[in-house]
């Protein structure tokens, strides 16, 4: 509980809304496309931390959900969240199994995605998707792609949209990133 106040209170500085009681969020190495993980999203006039399935529905039958999104040349006005953390993981190879190169903000045991989240419509959850750019120098060797990590100090700049999309929404600096092959 004391690591999730420090969350709200010194990471964010804004007012932590917890749901109904404290979440229970046990380290997971994994989190699979349409599983369940937290967002943490503006509620009220603080943020909430809320589980969340990953995923937009997608736009046509039988394709599959929507687990990043474009960020490039769009703009966001609503369903802003942060999606924290540890690491992630990209594949290279043609055969399987593939390389799995697994990625850490350096200096730092946790970070979040810039994501975006929609209510549930009808028979459709609620869900959230990762916000995706341009490469930076640690992930281009390895993918064409990556996930938007934010710096901690833009955190509140992404839920409130504070500085221009273009500035947050973008690869970070050579060496913020470790990269390690695990497969």
């Amino acid at each position: 509980m004391q690591r999730l106040r420090q969350l709200g209170r010194l990471q964010i500085k804004l007012p932590l809304r917890l749901p109904i009681a404290a979440p229970n969020l046990e380290p997971r190495d994994d989190i699979w496309p349409t599983e369940i993980a937290p967002v943490i999203r503006r509620h009220d006039d603080g943020v909430e931390l809320a589980q969340v399935r990953w995923g937009f529905a997608p736009g046509r039958p039988k394709a599959p959900p929507v687990i990043n999104f474009r960020s490039e040349g769009r703009r966001f006005q609503a369903g802003r969240c942060l999606v924290p953390a540890s690491h992630f993981f990209e594949f290279t190879g043609t055969s399987s199994p593939k390389s799995k190169w697994r990625f850490t903000k350096s200096g730092e045991d946790w970070f979040c995605f810039a994501g975006l989240w929609r209510p549930a419509i009808d028979d459709t959850p609620e869900a959230f998707t990762i916000l995706t750019t341009e490469p930076g120098p640690d992930v281009a060797p390895i993918h064409n792609r990556q996930v938007v990590v934010l710096e901690r100090a833009d955190w509140a700049a992404w839920l409130d949209l504070t500085r221009p999309e273009p500035e947050l929404l973008r690869a970070l600096p050579v060496g913020s990133l470790q990269v390690e092959q695990v497969r």
